[in-house]
């Protein structure tokens, strides 16, 4: 049986708390297929958003985001058609967004977010469900024409 992929990127802002992230996946059997960066030297957020978005709507996956507060990368990321990326600080946020707003692309803040915080977030991602009716109706409405 294939392992459930999940895409993972950061700027070097984030770096650190995405090794944290990607080790965590593999612990839970998740596959992480890491877009970058792959060290703390500086680097531009928009480019690795953008790679994290192609792999996510190429494989119809998730992806995690992580930069120093999450808003630029969530920035960065809903820029794209198909995306609906969001920066969660705690749990209700992470569970809501899953659940009413069918968010693809978790994104998150090395430097406001614990590693304790983010993985619990993390966790939520990946374990709640879309609940569709008339929430799809809503996201429906807010993609792009």
């Amino acid at each position: 049986m294939s392992k459930i992929k999940v895409a993972l990127g950061s700027d070097h802002a984030g770096y650190a708390l995405k090794e944290t992230l990607k080790q965590h996946l593999i612990v839970r059997g998740f596959e992480p297929v890491d877009v970058g960066t792959m060290s703390t030297d500086s680097c531009d957020y928009p480019a690795i958003a953008k790679d994290l978005c192609k792999t996510v709507l190429d494989e119809n996956i998730h992806g995690v985001l992580v930069c120093g507060t999450g808003i630029g990368m969530s920035m960065a990321a809903n820029r794209h058609e198909g995306i609906r990326a969001a920066v969660c600080a705690n749990a209700f946020q992470c569970e809501m967004t899953r659940k009413h707003n069918d968010c693809n692309v978790l994104c998150v803040g090395e430097r406001v977010t614990g590693v304790g915080a983010a993985l619990s977030i993390l966790d939520i991602f990946l374990d709640t469900e879309f609940e569709g009716g008339r929430h799809q109706r809503r996201v429906d409405l807010i993609e792009l024409d």
